[in-house]
């Protein structure tokens, strides 16, 4: 899976953000068990996905603070 650019990002809901996020974080703990029994062949994808879930996370928080300023 490639990563996910924040433009990309910034077009979903928050519903689909918070969904997507799940899922990576679904999919990390799949990798971290894959790792432990040596079945793991993309190394790199743990940390792809450590790094989308935090740009996910990022793009909600601007977008709570938005609109608290707005409130």
């Amino acid at each position: 899976m490639k990563t996910t650019k924040a433009r990309d990002l910034r077009s979903q809901t928050p519903d689909q953000l918070t969904e997507q996020a799940e899922l990576l974080g679904k999919e990390i703990f799949n990798l971290r068990f894959q790792r432990a029994s040596g079945q793991l062949e993309n190394t790199a994808r743990v940390r792809q996905a450590r790094r989308d879930i935090a740009r996910i996370k990022t793009i909600l928080a601007e977008r709570g603070r938005q609109a608290a300023r707005g409130a």
